[in-house]
């Protein structure tokens, strides 16, 4: 009968995969055995810093389940779903869709992933901004060039394991199907991609590009027809909108025609950037090279003034990135290589914002959240200019001193020295400083001047929830509207958005079966 252990083993163990799977044959008593790793985690907490692995050895004779992602249908004339936009949540509606026997057409605003890879750059050298195509919009949505990290805690979503293995059988290592924080990287990402479209096509389903919807048309609470700004008419019977979190002109345009939408809480603050070597020495207290370990990350969270400070979408080794999705503002977010191999370690780290802050912005309604984020971008550009990032070392910040120069910086655009309290509100200014002082206690180290604060981090989740039912997962007011992922506030990150698609696509098929 399969066993299932876990086992500890030091960096030098864990590096020798053979060794590791030895010991456990050893300690299952099995000479002949086959072993499948569970889960992989890193305890840096003690003196030592040792991985725990959990795997099922599995003696002669048994065999381990095979592992399953989405099963290929022929869909090429099989009745249409259209969905808007292609990141996890509606390229694995797409993916669910086929597995139950409809043809899912994508409509994507911005670019395949090739072409928008040269948006990128000349956003990063050029400092020009392409509406349509940049860091949140483009094939694969915001995750292709924000990073791929995998960890979710939303099990109860639904498979998790499928969406793993049907991103293994695209490209992706297996190891995250056993990782406890599971990442993919920036490159490798794009070829997964390609790939999951060139399989959703393969089986009959459409992915059309510079395809923004625009409007559509609403009859006896059913959607009829949508149009893209190409002036194509497309007549629709269900409709998956999977737009992400930064499409403020979908939700102006809902708003406009009177659908309920509502404005929701998320978080606001900035990227802490620190050398990677920093953080492995605080973290591990060793070399993190000479004793096998990877690049360090860390999860931190305070509460100051009745306010949950948080470290959100930490990169080991990673690079700062412009993410505005339009002129006149700075967002920024980050990534990481596969490897993890870079200079700097950054993580974004916020503060949660809700209706009191939003209280001066009440005449915009359910839009007064998504205007409130807009103003501290606006504010971030109009601060230092033409994509440069405001910046201050930490240090400064804390005692609230202007930085006469900054360290170096991963953020391609650039960055210029400016009081970060300017660039933020001062109930969230407070709250950071105040964390960054507790913190200094907690972590010796991390309070250095080769540390600073680029800002604004804005772009967390979305600012809007787009209501739909708890049973059918239905717009209130249009029945085959199917509100869905991060962009109608129903998910967090690639798998939890990857899980909602899954639902909506389920939802939909199940609707048009008795239609």
């Amino acid at each position: 009968m399969p066993q299932t252990l876990q086992l500890q083993f030091t960096p030098t163990e864990n590096a020798d995969t053979m060794l590791v799977n030895r010991r456990f044959c050893e300690v299952a008593g099995m000479s002949d055995a086959t072993v499948i790793w569970r889960k992989r985690s890193l305890d840096a907490r003690g003196k030592q810093p040792i991985f725990i692995i959990t795997a099922v050895v599995y003696g002669e004779g048994e065999l381990p389940p095979s592992a399953q992602g989405f099963l290929a249908r022929d869909v090429h004339s099989a009745r249409p779903v259209h969905i808007i936009g292609s990141g996890p949540a509606g390229l694995f509606a797409a993916l669910s869709l086929i597995e139950q026997g409809f043809k899912p057409i994508v409509l994507e605003r911005g670019k395949a992933v090739k072409e928008r890879r040269r948006d990128l750059a000349i956003l990063n050298k050029e400092h020009i901004v392409d509406e349509d195509s940049n860091y949140c919009f483009g094939e694969g949505g915001a995750g292709t060039y924000s990073d791929g990290k995998l960890y979710t805690r939303s099990t109860k979503r639904g498979d998790v394991s499928k969406i793993l293995q049907e991103l293994v059988h695209h490209g992706a290592t297996s190891a995250i199907t056993w990782e406890a924080h599971p990442h993919i990287g920036t490159n490798k990402l794009p070829g997964i991609i390609e790939h999951i479209r060139e399989h959703i096509i393969a089986c009959g389903g459409e992915l059309h590009f510079g395809q923004k919807m625009v409007d559509f048309t609403v009859q006896d609470g059913l959607i009829k027809e949508l149009i893209t700004q190409k002036g194509t008419k497309w007549p629709v019977q269900a409709l998956i909108l999977a737009t992400g979190h930064s499409a403020r002109d979908i939700f102006t345009m809902l708003h406009g025609k009177g659908l309920h939408i509502e404005a929701k809480p998320f978080a606001l603050g900035v990227r802490l950037e620190h050398p990677q070597e920093l953080i492995n020495s605080i973290q591990y207290r060793c070399n993190a090279a000479e004793n096998d370990l990877p690049p360090a990350s860390y999860s931190l969270v305070e509460q100051v003034q009745g306010r949950g400070v948080f470290s959100f979408c930490m990169c080991p080794g990673g690079i700062i990135a412009p993410a505005a999705t339009a002129p006149g503002e700075v967002v920024v977010n980050g990534w990481s290589p596969s490897k993890r191999n870079g200079k700097f370690a950054n993580s974004g780290f916020v503060v949660t914002v809700d209706e009191k802050d939003f209280a001066e912005f009440e005449h915009y309604g359910p839009l007064k959240a998504m205007h409130y984020q807009a103003l501290w971008e606006k504010t971030a550009f109009e601060t230092a200019g033409n994509l440069t990032a405001p910046a201050q070392r930490i240090e400064d910040f804390v005692n609230g001193k202007q930085s006469a120069d900054l360290p170096e910086c991963s953020y391609i655009p650039g960055i210029a020295p400016r009081k970060m309290d300017e660039v933020m509100s001062h109930d969230v200014a407070t709250r950071i400083r105040g964390a960054l002082q507790v913190l200094g206690n907690k972590m010796r180290g991390f309070r250095t001047r080769d540390g600073i604060l680029v800002g604004v981090e804005s772009r967390t989740s979305s600012p809007v929830r787009i209501p739909r039912d708890k049973e059918h997962l239905q717009h209130p007011q249009v029945r085959n509207l199917y509100p869905c992922g991060e962009g109608a506030g129903y998910a967090g990150g690639i798998i939890s958005a990857a899980l909602d698609g899954v639902r909506c696509a389920e939802a939909a098929a199940l609707t048009l079966q008795h239609v």
